[in-house]
């Protein structure tokens, strides 16, 4: 079987990137991640990726004139290195249409909820909030649309009495 080239694309702690690493190296899953790219020059996920040896790319939107600017620069990185997918582990930024649509099923996000409830941020207060009986993780297709791409997986979890946002 061939081996999958993922491209991680990550802004925060990297602890999605990390399960992925671990993954590999355990066998469980058959992929090289032949790169990590992120909006964020210290995210703790570029270290991880590091200390991994897996090649690093970091462009700040600041040095950008415009987002679509940023996207098309920062997925010319991504392309270079010739993945055969691209996993959202905890990147935070919206991509533009014209990147997401150049690269038609090849980009897939981990989203913390049940999809399609509580797209966006801050989900396990979302689920606290509205007082749902079980929340979850999504993989799902990325489309121009926030957290509307067909969902592929779902993993669910009981929210227990007294949950917190740290639980969750």
């Amino acid at each position: 079987m061939a081996v999958l080239r993922l491209a991680v694309l990550a802004s925060g702690a990297g602890t999605n990137l990390q399960a992925l690493i671990d993954a590999i190296v355990s066998g469980e899953l058959s992929a090289e991640i032949v790169g990590v790219f992120s909006d964020k020059s210290k995210s703790a996920a570029l270290q991880r990726a590091r200390d991994a040896g897996i090649p690093t790319t970091a462009l700040s939107p600041k040095t950008f004139a415009s987002r679509a600017a940023f996207d098309a620069a920062f997925f010319a990185a991504v392309d270079a290195v010739r993945p055969d997918l691209i996993v959202c582990a905890g990147y935070m930024r919206l991509i533009c249409a014209a990147e997401v649509e150049a690269r038609p099923g090849r980009m897939i996000n981990l989203h913390p909820s049940l999809l399609p409830a509580f797209k966006g941020l801050h989900t396990h207060q979302q689920a606290l909030d509205a007082g749902a009986c079980e929340h979850g993780a999504s993989v799902h297709v990325v489309t121009a649309d926030l957290d509307g791409g067909p969902v592929i997986a779902q993993a669910r979890v009981p929210v227990l009495p007294g949950a917190t946002v740290e639980a969750l």
